[in-house]
């Protein structure tokens, strides 16, 4: 009898980019059912991990969220969020960039899966995702037209635009 490999997958939620996405495309997704289409609903697969990274403005922002992602299982990375001065236009922003904390568990758990399923557009993933695809790791991105860099898609094994598995993992109203 055939012995089918097991895929270990680890998913990496850029979830400041990822608001942005869903913001755009008008929807959110459920972490729930996220988990479920891209592990326990399929064959052979196993969860490794589950890493969500955001921004917060202070420790109690967002903490309902955060604990709920916990429950589901995710590890949690969060950032203080900093201000930026826009000098053209005068405005304030607030940003945290939590790339380097994504690169350095994809890099720090390396040996523990095989496939990664990363949701951001952002292109400065691209080196990253390059170095461990020459580690034979399957590469999955998730993100939205308008919010998917070029080199990031063009890094990649498997591109999937948000909306076409919409379906799967939309946050539904209970």
């Amino acid at each position: 009898m055939f012995h089918h490999p097991v895929t270990r997958v680890s998913i990496f939620i850029d979830g400041n980019n990822m608001f942005y996405a869903q913001q755009k495309n008008g929807w959110f997704f459920d972490p729930r059912r996220v988990l479920d289409y891209f592990a326990k609903s399929q064959p052979n697969v196993e969860l490794i991990n589950a890493f969500w990274y955001t921004g917060i403005k202070d420790p109690h922002d967002q903490r309902a969220f955060r604990d709920a992602l916990i429950s589901l299982g995710f590890t949690v990375r969060t950032k203080f969020l900093k201000e930026y001065r826009d000098d053209d236009s005068g405005r304030y922003s607030q940003k945290a960039n939590l790339d380097i904390e994504i690169v350095i568990d994809m890099f720090n758990t390396v040996e523990q899966y095989n496939k990664i399923v990363l949701f951001s557009g952002d292109g400065d993933f691209e080196r990253a995702v390059e170095l461990l695809r020459s580690k034979n790791t399957l590469i999955t991105v998730v993100s939205t037209e308008g919010m998917i860099a070029r080199e990031l898609r063009n890094a990649t094994d498997r591109y999937i635009d948000l909306n076409e598995i919409r379906p799967y993992i939309e946050k539904l109203d209970k």
